[in-house]
């Protein structure tokens, strides 16, 4: 097992060597263009604008293929090679999700029938998809929690069984079926392209793509991307062979590959320049980017190369860029996360635990002074001690912007920290003291979601109540929700707060008796 050197920017190999199976992959190519185009017609390759970056980008669009990704090119290729015998026999293979489509896609076309091994993590949709494709043609196992789990699995049941292994990336006729995408980046006289950013798994469609690219654009620097936690090839090449990761993040489920392929690492190696990583974060800004530009919403692989690009917007300046949305499976349950933390990974959203004095109006003061003008995207506080209070106070706006509110804390002597995506934070463990409450009060609280709404409301109960208690996330609705504990000195100001309340136009709600006992 192995854990990679992490790096915080570029990874660059220079020592390429001269490997023969690359101008196998090459010809693998040529023959795969006879072969693809029964199963799925070409895609796309579209100019994309919109995007912080100063440069000319083309992006290829498999997320409008059958199975809204590339997969299926490798998969049908390979498995339009079969021979009667083995078709009559069947084929293995495993897969996080794509490949499983693009396996189920070639069975029910050619058809064979096909025992498909997927993590128990795989997500509904795909799932979902696989069955849809394949329909009688195929059984689905789940087993194991990562593509590795799975991939043993369908070695054992392959000895077994005598059937074919159909692999996702580490076979020169998966390779070459991956590889007519760049065929068809070539005919469309696009070209040719400065740089070319290429999302790595086991490395077969990064593989192939440069193989293509570099024979018909020499000079086009090539960079292949992987997550931060998911780096298998930049290990393999650490190593100079490949080796298994002791851990794989799977937030991109599409290259969450914990040992690079024995093809596809020399091919790697020759072929690609220079290797950088991306956060989960960075991918999420990605995604929400080609939301933004093309109404589009990739799975977190397929956004990968264009993570990898927005990070080195300043290298790119002037340059024709080339990247590949590979996949667009993405599990309806992830968009939340994704929404929630595209701006941490676009530098515009920051977290920042402060600390204050624990009065009534501290909070509105602060929002005064020091906050005015800065957009609240959450909150999360709850009463601990008598005389001082730590909100942990969420922020988005431009980079500029929140350097500037750094600045702002430092000089009106605010003791603060930057607390962002650190764990009790991102999981919102708010930590209360219950005894410390007096007379206390809870509501839900719904304000307008524009500058100095909050804000408002907090003035027009400062010298009656303190909160004791703020539990507030935005949603991307009009209005806002809030859990608030209010808390008195007296019961007649518990009492004036009261009135002051259905007086008002606010729209509240006081939590239900049961709810109050079980948070005190």
């Amino acid at each position: 097992m192995h854990t990679p050197e992490l790096c915080s920017g570029k990874r660059t190999r220079n020592d390429k060597r001269e490997h023969p199976v690359q101008d196998q992959l090459f010809n693998e190519i040529l023959m795969a263009r006879q072969r693809v185009y029964a199963a799925g017609q070409p895609t796309p390759l579209q100019q994309l604008t919109g995007l912080p970056v100063d440069a000319e980008i083309f992006l290829k669009r498999e997320d409008l293929s059958t199975i809204h990704s590339y997969k299926w090119r490798g998969a049908y290729n390979r498995m339009a090679l079969l021979s009667p015998e083995e078709r009559a026999k069947g084929v293995v293979c495993a897969s996080a999700g794509n490949h499983a489509q693009g396996v189920a896609l070639a069975a029910a076309a050619l058809e064979t029938h096909a025992q498909i091994f997927m993590p128990e993590s795989t997500p509904n949709m795909k799932q979902e998809s696989v069955a849809l494709h394949g329909g009688d043609h195929v059984d689905i196992v789940l087993t194991g929690d990562s593509y590795s789990d799975a991939a043993a699995a369908a070695q054992i049941y392959l000895k077994e069984s005598g059937r074919t292994y159909i692999h996702a990336y580490d076979d020169l006729a998966t390779m070459g079926g991956q590889g007519t995408m760049a065929d068809e980046i070539v005919m469309s006289g696009k070209g040719p392209f400065d740089v070319a950013y290429l999302q790595i798994g086991g490395g077969g469609m990064a593989a192939s793509v440069a193989c293509w690219l570099k024979r018909y654009y020499p000079q086009v620097h090539i960079v292949g991307v992987e997550g931060v936690d998911q780096c298998s090839m930049w290990a393999a090449i650490q190593a100079d062979h490949p080796v298994t990761l002791d851990y794989v993040d799977v937030f991109c489920d599409g290259t969450a590959v914990k040992r690079a392929g024995d093809l596809t690492f020399p091919l790697c190696r020759e072929l690609i320049d220079e290797f950088i990583t991306v956060t989960n974060e960075e991918v999420a800004a990605a995604i929400e980017y080609l939301w933004k530009s093309r109404r589009c919403i990739p799975e977190p692989a397929g956004a990968m190369g264009i993570a990898g690009l927005l990070k080195q917007a300043d290298q790119v300046r002037g340059k024709r860029c080339l990247t590949i949305l590979c996949g667009a499976n993405v599990d309806f349950d992830q968009l939340a996360w994704i929404a929630h933390h595209a701006g941490i990974g676009a530098a515009r959203r920051k977290y920042y635990r402060l600390e204050m004095s624990e009065h009534p109006g501290g909070l509105r003061h602060l929002l005064d002074c020091i906050l005015e003008g800065i957009n609240i995207i959450e909150v999360q506080y709850g009463k601990t001690e008598e005389k001082h209070a730590w909100p942990v106070i969420g922020f988005e706006a431009s980079p500029m912007t929140l350097d500037l509110l750094d600045k702002r804390l430092t000089e009106h002597k605010v003791p603060h920290e930057d607390v962002t995506s650190q764990a009790d934070v991102e999981f919102r463990i708010i930590n209360y003291e219950p005894h410390l409450f007096q007379r206390p009060y809870f509501i839900t609280f719904e304000f307008p979601e524009r500058a100095g709404a909050l804000k408002d409301f907090l003035h027009s109960f400062e010298n009656i109540a303190n909160i004791c208690y703020f539990n507030y996330t935005y949603s991307g609705e009009h209005v806002g929700r809030a859990l608030i504990g209010f808390e008195f000195e007296s019961d007649a100001r518990k009492d004036e707060f009261m009135d002051l309340l259905a007086s008002s136009n606010h729209t509240y709600r006081p939590l239900d008796e049961h709810v109050i006992e079980r948070m005190l």
